[in-house]
């Protein structure tokens, strides 16, 4: 069997209270050991004095975009750029064309994954029959096929009935819904945060009552018939006070935050002058948000981070700002920036944030990996926090150039990456 020796890192595995200077043996694809001063005959030896030595990194919500959209991104090119971001694993959302709302979509996906991904590809399903919000999908036969959660993304789920069926039936599978939140009536054509900014601005404004208030129907609706609501993307201050209520009541509900919500404001979109790299949906908030999503991370009300990478082409972007796509590109930076905006300045442990980025999203889908632990996959990320680098889109391995990051120095690097044991990116560039 294969064996690969990591020695001299400092291994931070949150899952197991583990936070100090090791050797780790990799054995057969799983982790085998871990110890000091370890020597291992016929072991591949990867020498990370000086670096962290993580689980693989787990992204709860990708857009890989295939099929129907490969001019924006495919599994190919997306799971190179998660490689390069640290990530072994990625959820990939059901907003494609056709939307993945059968079992044969499921299929496709693994299928793909399995001949041109680099990295592990967990496909999620929609809720409805196109996403078109009516009709729900045969979950069931989905989960059989590979489904390990359900969205809409890309649309919230505007019937409150919908979200019933949809809760009662993934609840017999123990399977959350991942919900988009969002009340088209309050955020109609809106592109950036409502308030001071979109008014200086003269752009239509999303109030964070769009979000907040379709979260509340959804924790009354979950309060009512049970199951597992996950909440994508929270963005809202209002919206954490109510998930925060809805835990201690004992809901099963869990969420997310995205990289740019935790260290992006509305400002920057005046700053950058209408740069549409910026739009994002929900839309960066204010200062105070932000604050409030960093705080609620380190106590545990917001459980993971996602990146909701985005890809989009050129021409997506390059329009008027009303007009382009929202989203942005963010496997390839993720680390990089919350390392760099949130742990250097001290508004989150790097202990805190690897797991937000590793047993947290592992635990939220119930997906392999994300601990060290014996026989875990061999799914690694060798880290240095001490690495500055320009982002540079030109470099990306996704399609997707579009972030509002161009130029930025980001203190914080992934330097090699292993997953099943094989290294699939090392000194920070794609071995396959």
């Amino acid at each position: 069997m294969e064996r690969v020796l990591i020695k001299n890192g400092r291994i931070i595995d949150p899952a197991n209270s583990r936070d100090g200077i090791a050797d780790l043996l990799l054995e057969g694809g799983k982790v085998a050991a871990i110890g000091d001063n370890m020597s291992v005959d016929g072991a591949e030896v990867i020498n990370a004095t000086g670096c962290i030595v993580t689980p693989g990194f787990i992204d709860i919500h990708t857009h890989l975009r295939q099929p129907g959209l490969e001019y924006k991104e495919d599994i190919a090119s997306g799971t190179r750029a998660a490689a390069r971001g640290g990530y072994t694993a990625v959820v990939s959302m059901a907003n494609t064309d056709p939307v993945i709302d059968d079992e044969a979509g499921v299929r496709f996906i693994s299928g793909v994954a399995e001949r041109e991904g680099v990295v592990r590809v967990y496909p999620m399903g929609s809720v409805s029959r196109g996403q078109k919000g009516k009709d729900i999908t045969e979950m069931g036969i989905m989960i059989e096929a590979g489904a390990r959660a359900f969205s809409d993304d890309g649309h919230p789920i505007s019937s409150g009935k919908v979200m019933q069926l949809a809760l009662q039936y993934s609840g017999m599978f123990g399977v959350p819904v991942c919900v988009h939140e969002e009340d088209p009536s309050l955020s109609a054509s809106g592109v950036v945060n409502w308030g001071r900014i979109s008014t200086i601005m003269g752009l239509p404004g999303i109030p964070s009552a769009a979000e907040s208030a379709m979260v509340a129907r959804d924790l009354e609706v979950c309060r009512m018939v049970g199951g597992h609501l996950h909440i994508a993307h929270v963005s809202a201050a209002r919206s954490i006070e109510m998930i925060r209520q809805a835990k201690a009541e004992g809901l099963h509900v869990t969420c997310e935050v995205t990289p740019h919500h935790l260290t992006l404001t509305e400002d920057l979109v005046r700053e950058s002058e209408y740069d549409t790299n910026t739009k994002v949906n929900p839309p960066l908030r204010t200062e105070e948000d932000r604050q409030i999503l960093v705080d609620a991370l380190n106590e545990g009300v917001i459980d993971a981070i996602a990146t909701d990478h985005a890809p989009h082409g050129f021409d997506d972007k390059d329009q008027e700002y009303l007009y382009a796509e929202f989203g942005i590109s963010g496997l390839e930076t993720a680390f990089s920036l919350l390392h760099d905006r949130l742990v250097m300045r001290g508004e989150i442990t790097l202990g805190r944030l690897i797991e937000a980025l590793t047993w947290a999203p592992a635990s939220i889908f119930k997906l392999p990996g994300g601990t060290l632990g014996d026989g875990q996959p061999a799914d690694i990320a060798i880290l240095r926090t001490d690495r500055e680098r320009a982002v540079n889109p030109a470099d990306f391995a996704s399609k997707g150039r579009n972030t509002p990051l161009v130029g930025w120095s980001l203190t914080g690097s992934v330097e090699t990456v292993l997953v099943g044991g094989k290294t699939v990116l090392r000194d920070g560039a794609l071995t396959c």
